[in-house]
C-alpha cells in the first residue's frame, strides 16, 4: 500500500512539473511566432527589442543576486563586453554573427570569473566598490582605446546574421533566446548548483559545514551573471545595428539592477516584469514630459512604492500569494539508515595537541581528545573554556594554531570546512544556522548532497526522499514543505539536526542543542540522541545542561581556560574534585 502511495505520489509531482515545462513551451513558442509575425511599426519594435536584450542581462542579476545573493553594480560592463565583441567582430573583423556572440560571452563569462576570483572573498560594500570600479575602468578604455574601439564615435552598421536580417526575424530570434535564457535560469534554481547558491546566499557558514565550496559557488554565479550579460549585449548590437560607450554606463548598470529588483530578484519572471515594466513606464507616461519635472517624479514614485508595499518585487508579492494557499501532503513515513564510515581506524575522531590562540588569548591550550567510535562524547566546561571555541576549530571554521586532526584516521588539518564535511563531519551551530527562505525539506536535500554521500543517490527524487527520512526521523516529517521561518525554536534545532544527519556523517558534532529548549523539548532530544547512538554514528556533544549530558554520554571530558582538566568515565569524572572547583569555584 505504502509503494502504490508514492508512486502515485511521484507520478502527480512529475505530472505537475511536466504541466509546467509544458506551459512555458507554448507560451514561448507563442511569443515567438507574434514576434515573428505580427507587424509592427520601427518604433515598437525597437522597443520590445531592447525589453528583450536587457531582460537576458537581468536574469543575470537573478542568478548572482536572486540565488547568491551577491552585489554586481556593473552588469552594463559585462553587457558591453558581448556587445563590442559582435560589434567589432563582424564589422572590423567580417567574423560571422554567432561565432562574435559566442565569443562575446566566453569573454563576459571569463572577466566575470577572474573578477569574482580577485574580489569575492572580500564580499558586501568592497564588492560592491570593485564591480563599480571595473565598470568605470570599462567605459574609460571604450572611450579613449579609439584604435580598438572606434572611440565615442562607437561601432556602427553591425552586421545581422543572413537569416534574421529583417528587423521582425532578428526580434524573433531575440525573443527565443530570451525564452531559452528564462528557462534555464528558472532550472538553475533547482539543480545542486541553484541550491548551493540559495544556501550561500542565506547563510554562508551553514553552507560550508554542510559541505558546500562557498567560494566555488559565488565565483561560478559572477560569471554565470556575466556570460548572460555578454548574451543580452550581444544581441542589442545585432538588433540595433550600432553601440557606443554611452550606452553602457555605470547609470545603466543601476538601472538593470532597478529592473530585477522592481520584478522580484529572485526569479527570472520578475526579472521580466521588472524589465518591461521600467521600459515601459517612461513610454506610458511620455504626454507628461511636457510639464518639466512631472514625468520623473511620477516615474521614480512608482518605483518607490512597488520597493516598499513589495519587498520582493512584484512576482515575489504573487508567488507568496499561491505560497500561502498551497498545501502540500506530508509523504509515507521511511525508516533513515545511518551508515557512518568506518576505516577500522581506533577511532572516530581524534585531536592531538590542538591549539587556538587569538593573539595572547589561548581560547584552546594543548587540547588531546579521543571520541571512540559508535558512541556519545560529551565536552564540558563553564562559559568562556573554549568548547565553542575547540569546536569550530574540528569543524573547520578557525584554523588552529597547533594540533592535528584526525577524522576516521584521516589528517583533516589542513582541509577547508566543506572539505571537511566531505570526510565525515556533520555538525549544529550554538546560534541556529538555516537557511531561512527554505522550506524544511529544501534544508534537509542540502545537507543529503553532501560528496561522498553514499546513502543519497544523485537523482533529486532519492535525495529529497533521504531528506524526508530524516525529518520523519526528528519527527517533523508532516510539516517538510513548510518555511524554516514558520517552526519554533526548538523545531528549528531539530531540522538542524535532521540537516546533519541527511548527510550521513562519520562524526555528528552537535553545539548545545539544548539551549533554549523547554522541559518536554529536551526530553525528545534525549530520546532522539539514544536513537541516533543506537545506529551506530558518533556523537560529540556541548552542552550546559547536565541532565542531558549525564543522560546520554558514555564519556566526559572538560575544558576550562582552554584545557582539558578531565578525561574519562561519565560517572567518575562528574565526581572529580578539578569539575567540581571549575564549575562551582572553590577557595
Amino acid at each position: 500500500m505504502s509503494v502504490a502511495r508514492d508512486t502515485r505520489s511521484a507520478a502527480s509531482s512529475l505530472s505537475r512539473t511536466a504541466a509546467g515545462h509544458a506551459l512555458y513551451a507554448i507560451l514561448a513558442v507563442a511569443a515567438v511566432i507574434g514576434a515573428a509575425t505580427v507587424r509592427t511599426d520601427g518604433y515598437i519594435a525597437n522597443i520590445l527589442m531592447q525589453a528583450a536584450t536587457y531582460a537576458i542581462a537581468v536574469f543575470g542579476l537573478s542568478v548572482v543576486l536572486g540565488l547568491c545573493g551577491q552585489i554586481n553594480l556593473a552588469q552594463a560592463a559585462f553587457f558591453a563586453l558581448g556587445a563590442y565583441a559582435v560589434a567589432l567582430g563582424t564589422v572590423d573583423y567580417d567574423i560571422p554573427f554567432f561565432v562574435c556572440l559566442i565569443a562575446g560571452m566566453a569573454i563576459a563569462f571569463t572577466s566575470g570569473g577572474l573578477l569574482g576570483l580577485s574580489t569575492l572573498r572580500l564580499g558586501g560594500h568592497y564588492l560592491a566598490m570593485v564591480t563599480i570600479s571595473f565598470q568605470q575602468i570599462l567605459t574609460v578604455v571604450l572611450i579613449n582605446a579609439i584604435q580598438l574601439t572606434h572611440g565615442p564615435d562607437g561601432v556602427g552598421s553591425i552586421k545581422r546574421p543572413d537569416l534574421f536580417a529583417s528587423s521582425q526575424a532578428y526580434l524573433a530570434l531575440a525573443v527565443a533566446v530570451l525564452a531559452v535564457a528564462g528557462y534555464l535560469v528558472w532550472w538553475l534554481a533547482d539543480t545542486r548548483l541553484g541550491r548551493a547558491m540559495r544556501a550561500v546566499r542565506d547563510n554562508e557558514i551553514a553552507a560550508s559545514a554542510a559541505g558546500i565550496d562557498v567560494y566555488r559557488t559565488k565565483v561560478l554565479a559572477f560569471a554565470i551573471c556575466a556570460m548572460l550579460g555578454g548574451l543580452g549585449g550581444g544581441l542589442f548590437a545585432g538588433g540595433f545595428t550600432y553601440v557606443s560607450p554611452d550606452q553602457f554606463a555605470f547609470s545603466d548598470s543601476i538601472v538593470l539592477l532597478t529592473m530585477a529588483l522592481l520584478g522580484g530578484i529572485a526569479s527570472p519572471v520578475g526579472s521580466a516584469i521588472g524589465t518591461g515594466l521600467l521600459i515601459l513606464i517612461p513610454e506610458w507616461l511620455r504626454f507628461l514630459k511636457s510639464v518639466p519635472g512631472l514625468y520623473l517624479a511620477i516615474y521614480g514614485l512608482a518605483v518607490i512604492l512597488i520597493v516598499v508595499f513589495m519587498s520582493d518585487g512584484i512576482w515575489g508579492f504573487i508567488a507568496n500569494i499561491f505560497r500561502r494557499s498551497t498545501v502540500v501532503a506530508p509523504s509515507p513515513k521511511r525508516p533513515l539508515v545511518l551508515r557512518p564510515a568506518d576505516s577500522r581506524a581506533p577511532a572516530a575522531l581524534q585531536v592531538q595537541g590542538l591549539a587556538k590562540h587569538f593573539g595572547g588569548l589561548k581560547a584552546v591550550d594543548g587540547v588531546d581528545l579521543t571520541v571512540r567510535r559508535g558512541g556519545v562524547h560529551a565536552l564540558i566546561g563553564p562559559n568562556g573554556s573554549g568548547k565553542t571555541t575547540m569546536l569550530n576549530v574540528i569543524s573547520g571554521l578557525y584554523r588552529p594554531t597547533a594540533g592535528r586532526i584526525f577524522v576516521d584516521g584521516v589528517d583533516v588539518t589542513a582541509l577547508s570546512a566543506h572539505r571537511r564535511t566531505i570526510a565525515g563531519l556533520g555538525r549544529t551551530f550554538q546560534n541556529i544556522r538555516l537557511f531561512r527562505s527554505m522550506t524544511a525539506l529544501e534544508n534537509v536535500v542540502i545537507g543529503a548532497e553532501r560528496e561522498g554521500n553514499t546513502e543519497a543517490a544523485s537523482d533529486h527524487a532519492a535525495l529529497e526522499e533521504r531528506a524526508q527520512s530524516a525529518l520523519d526521523f526528528v519527527g517533523l516529517g508532516e510539516r517538510s514543505g513548510d518555511l524554516v521561518r514558520s517552526f519554533s525554536y526548538g523545531h528549528q534545532r531539530l531540522i538542524e539536526i535532521a540537516r546533519a544527519l541527511a548527510g550521513n556523517p562519520t562524526v555528528l558534532l552537535l553545539d548545545e542543542p539544548a539551549a533554549g529548549l523547554n522541559s518536554s523539548e529536551k526530553k525528545h532530544l534525549h530520546d532522539l540522541l539514544d536513537r541516533i547512538a543506537a545506529q551506530g554514528l558518533t556523537i560529540l556533544i556541548i552542552d550546559h545542561d547536565m541532565t542531558l549530558v549525564a543522560g546520554v554520554a558514555q564519556h566526559l571530558t572538560v575544558l576550562n581556560f582552554g584545557r582539558r582538566i578531565a578525561d574519562g568515565d561519565t560517572v567518575e569524572v562528574l565526581r572529580h574534585p578539578d569539575v567540581a572547583a571549575a564549575y562551582l569555584g572553590a577557595e
